[in-house]
């Protein structure tokens, strides 16, 4: 299909959008459906611990979702996750069109093992908690089951719908982010479902990302009795205080570009000079010249020592690149405000400080495919004791998906 029937399948989206006030009741009927379905999924995938690098819980996780999307008549192949263990599962659902689409989330999780026993899912008030109930194991059980509704709407007309379920987006994706820019690249338009990240768990897609890299100071210095010949040693923990004081400003406030040191380790004994003293730090930014710039300019400040032969070491890694404001991704956002319109809801279109495995989908080369994110569950406070999703945001985000896919497809739904 390509940028041609991409272009097509948005106009032809907005055209009926604007033709249909109310909602497509067909499609309407068969998410509403799949509201308790859906919270039933989301209990068993939450009540099941899947954090990155815990392959029994993954391999749990993994099994369930095999089951499921060949139930859904998906053909599924495994890609094994190596830095991290657990499988990259791809299901590929064949239909009678032309369009492809691909459909992406993680199933690990933060949370340790034993997290799910201690906080099992539960529902109060309107809002669904447990670890990873929004990030992103809503977005799972979003995906699973927008295609049982189209499954039920016998609806066909995509050329070949692509699931994609990874187990370590958050460690960075090491095992699966080459899977996901090679799978991307054969799209016309990804799906990415994240949790909303707008403020308040209001309902909002998000069309740019900011980008990842880590950042690590080294100090080498000389140990020494802290009692008895303290001046024979040379402090690694005080020189590496002294160059983070230096350091605190290599964000740039007018590019929204951040560097936070938030790990800091030295010494072994109180009564030892510390040798070797290290710090890690947490760089966002959306230009992607950033990285080039902060090198260079911490590798210039940290040639200025505190304690003379001390050895200091500033490194910087890349991590995911940023989701940059792009045209096709604001097409589809706009496609997605108008659908929310169908169903009298505001769709926000934000920028988020966090990255994402949209970022691996999105080719800057290429006009295709066209990149949405944060298609999940609307919710808050995520990786945190209180990670909630909203119970009323199920059928909203299901007609959201459901309908995006049959837009993108060509197909029509009755309403």
């Amino acid at each position: 299909m390509k940028l041609s029937m991409l272009a097509m399948g948005l106009a032809y989206g907005m055209l009926t959008t604007a033709a249909h006030a109310a909602p497509h009741q067909d499609v309407r009927d068969a998410v509403e459906q799949q509201q308790q379905p859906l919270l039933k999924t989301l209990e068993t995938l939450v009540n099941i611990d899947s954090g990155t690098g815990f392959v029994a819980g993954l391999d749990k996780v993994e099994a369930l979702l095999t089951e499921r999307l060949e139930a859904l008549g998906a053909k599924v192949e495994t890609h094994p996750a190596e830095a991290f263990g657990g499988n990259t599962l791809v299901g590929r659902l064949q239909g009678n069109g032309n369009s492809n689409i691909m459909l992406m989330i993680h199933y690990d999780t933060v949370f340790g093992k034993g997290t799910a026993e201690e906080r099992p899912f539960r529902i109060e008030e309107k809002r669904a908690y447990g670890p990873g109930v929004g990030d992103a194991k809503g977005g799972v059980a979003v995906i699973l089951h927008s295609l049982e509704a189209l499954k039920t709407l016998g609806f066909d007309d995509y050329g070949q719908v692509t699931v994609v379920f990874n187990p370590d987006e958050e460690k960075g994706s090491p095992g699966s982010r080459d899977l996901i820019q090679r799978l991307s690249a054969d799209q016309d338009a990804v799906l990415v479902f994240e949790p909303t990240f707008s403020e308040g768990g209001s309902d909002a897609v998000t069309v740019v990302t900011k980008g990842i890299n880590y950042a690590f100071l080294e100090v080498s210095g000389r140990s020494s009795h802290a009692g008895g010949a303290p001046e024979e040693g040379r402090n690694a923990v005080m020189e590496l205080s002294h160059q983070l004081l230096q350091l605190k400003d290599l964000g740039d406030p007018d590019k929204e570009t951040t560097l936070n040191w938030t790990i800091v380790e030295g010494g072994s004994k109180r009564n030892i000079i510390p040798e070797h003293a290290q710090a890690e730090g947490d760089m966002r930014y959306f230009d992607s010249s950033e990285y080039e710039r902060v090198l260079n300019e911490a590798r210039d400040i940290t040639e200025n020592q505190l304690i003379d032969d001390t050895e200091v070491e500033f490194r910087l890694e890349k991590g995911r690149p940023p989701l940059p404001s792009n045209p096709q991704t604001q097409a589809l956002a706009e496609q997605a405000q108008q659908i929310y319109q169908e169903l009298d809801r505001e769709l926000q279109a934000v920028e988020i400080g966090g990255g994402t495995d949209a970022a691996y989908a999105y080719h800057a080369d290429s006009p295709t495919p066209a990149v949405l994110e944060s298609l999940g569950l609307a919710g808050g406070r995520y990786h945190s004791d209180e990670e909630f999703v909203l119970v009323d945001s199920v059928v909203p985000r299901l007609y959201l998906t459901t309908r995006m896919i049959m837009e993108l497809s060509g197909g029509e739904s009755d309403s």
